[in-house]
């Protein structure tokens, strides 16, 4: 008898999951809750030195908005430029964003600083659909035309952060509240 009741809440945590799956809900809980969890501050950026830090940068990409303009990646040489790779269908990527934003936000005394996230969705409207109700002022593109061998990287959220000389000076694949004392000072001694 025992074994019945066990059966019955796996099916009913399994049917949870499944709906949550199907309806698209659970990367939006993911990232709801994960987003809390940034806002402890126990989840920061490692400004440390790893196999990317230090490499030149390619300019050489174009991307296009979610109203259908052309963005040129070259038109960003000579300033600060953080890059974060993203997706709808990502509860982490999504858990990030307002952290970023908040970070844009009290940069935006500095014009030379640029914020370019990348959607990398399969379905352009799924990111545009995702990005649509936010009031986030930082520029947001889609990676129709691919990614250059800089922007590749083997998982997401990612994000990187290149100087005026071209040279990425910070790269971190996982998320992380970005808008810390630590990192905006960071980015403002580039």
């Amino acid at each position: 008898m025992n074994w019945k009741k066990e059966a019955k809440s796996w099916g009913i945590i399994f049917s949870i999951f499944a709906f949550l799956y199907f309806t698209g809900l659970l990367p939006v809980i993911q990232g709801g809750l994960q987003s809390i969890l940034l806002s402890t501050g126990l989840i920061k950026p490692k400004i440390e030195s790893n196999e990317r830090v230090g490499q030149p940068f390619d300019f050489q990409a174009q991307f296009q908005t979610f109203d259908g303009q052309r963005v040129r990646l070259e038109d960003h040489e000579g300033k600060i430029l953080l890059v974060n790779l993203w997706a709808s269908w990502c509860g982490p990527c999504r858990a990030e964003m307002p952290h970023l934003s908040d970070l844009y936000s009290s940069l935006s005394d500095r014009d030379d600083i640029v914020f370019l996230m990348i959607g990398l969705d399969n379905d352009f409207e799924k990111g545009k659909n995702f990005i649509e109700n936010k009031n986030w002022s930082f520029k947001t593109v889609h990676a129709s035309f691919g990614l250059n061998p800089s922007l590749r990287s083997e998982s997401i959220p990612t994000t990187l952060v290149v100087n005026k000389e071209g040279e990425i000076v910070f790269y971190q694949v996982g998320m992380s509240n970005f808008n810390t004392k630590e990192f905006e000072d960071f980015l403002r001694n580039l």
